[in-house]
């Protein structure tokens, strides 16, 4: 009995420090983007005037444990499943299958460096501040609608007769015609060339070129962000908040302890992020008071906040600047919009 008893045991230990196909998120640690990052500044300016800000303006991270990371055991989970600080999701979630860790941190970074060229172009559109911006044929998805008509390289100049520099626009026009063919015209190499496409739809429902595009800026001053082992979009409202306090006089935050997380277009559109259960608790942890939050994450937050903590649903970046200038003023923020469930 005492050797059945200890093999028991031992298979019992065994199977705990087993992998599991799960992965765990948990709070990181905050980055003040008007701070520094090691001996440098995490936001700085060239060809422009910039001026030293106090307070803080937080982007928030999340660990990841798992998937391309490495295995968790069913032990660590568990651990987790008690926490509410943390979270568990099934791996395939949060990794497509047979994404390695060089792949994972590959993507990861991409979307970071996008996300910066987002911020830049977010905070000088606030600022009113003239830049460049065209939208470009980057790639052709599978069975393209624009295949044969479209090439990777080409500029939008316009669609259906109205200037298409923006995807947004492009989205709104497409939206607007319901399947009817659109009149798209691109710069190739310096000649304009007509195509009539006929969208197709996407699996959302959603009428599309069948394209993949990206942004090319000519901005009219350097704009550099030092930040080490942190990737991902979702750190980009942030990134455009702490860039217009960087590049204008006075204290956008008043001095106060503001975190948030959102990605952002370069028109200034807030989009979800995931891990804001996370993000939130590691705010408070930090030391921020208030958090502004992706008005799509709403769902995630409602249940989730720290104490201490106040949570300010945003859309904008110019509804988060209206945010932070209204509590940097002293002002009752208590009427400033918050989540609730659907």
């Amino acid at each position: 009995m005492m050797v059945s008893g200890l093999l028991a045991l031992g298979l019992g230990i065994g199977a705990a420090a087993l992998p599991v196909p799960y992965v765990i998120e948990s709070p990181g640690p905050t980055f003040n983007t008007l701070g520094t990052s090691g001996d440098h500044p995490v936001i700085s300016v060239s060809g422009h005037e910039s001026y030293p800000a106090k307070g803080s303006l937080d982007l928030t991270t999340v660990y990841i444990s798992g998937g391309p990371k490495g295995p968790v055991t069913i032990f660590d989970a568990f651990r987790a499943w008690v926490d509410s600080t943390q979270a568990v999701y099934p791996e395939e979630l949060v990794f497509p299958t047979g994404v390695t860790e060089e792949q994972s941190e590959q993507e990861s970074t991409v979307a970071m460096a996008t996300s910066q060229e987002n911020a830049v172009a977010a905070a000088l559109r606030e600022l009113k501040i003239p830049f460049g911006q065209e939208l470009q044929v980057a790639g052709l998805s599978d069975s393209s609608a624009s295949a044969g008509k479209l090439q990777e390289g080409d500029v939008f100049t316009s669609i259906n007769g109205k200037p298409a520099s923006t995807l947004s626009t492009i989205q709104a026009e497409l939206a607007a015609g319901a399947g009817a063919p659109a009149v798209v015209v691109v710069d190739r190499n310096g000649t304009p060339v007509t195509e009539t496409i006929t969208p197709g739809k996407s699996p959302s429902g959603r009428y599309v070129l069948g394209v993949l595009l990206g942004y090319d800026f000519t901005f009219p001053f350097d704009v550099s962000i030092s930040l080490e082992n942190v990737g991902g979009p979702s750190a980009g409202m942030m990134f455009a908040l702490g860039i217009m306090d960087t590049v204008t006089p006075g204290d956008l935050t008043g001095g106060k302890h503001i975190a948030g997380t959102g990605t952002i277009s370069p028109e200034g559109a807030v989009g979800p992020i995931g891990g804001i259960a996370q993000k939130m608790h590691g705010a408070r942890e930090g030391g921020a008071t208030m958090f502004l939050a992706p008005a799509e994450n709403c769902d995630d937050v409602v249940g989730h906040i720290p104490d201490g903590l106040q949570v300010v649903k945003v859309a904008t970046l110019s509804e988060a600047t209206a945010a932070v200038e209204r509590l940097a003023a002293g002002q009752d923020t208590a009427g400033l919009p918050a989540c609730s469930k659907n």
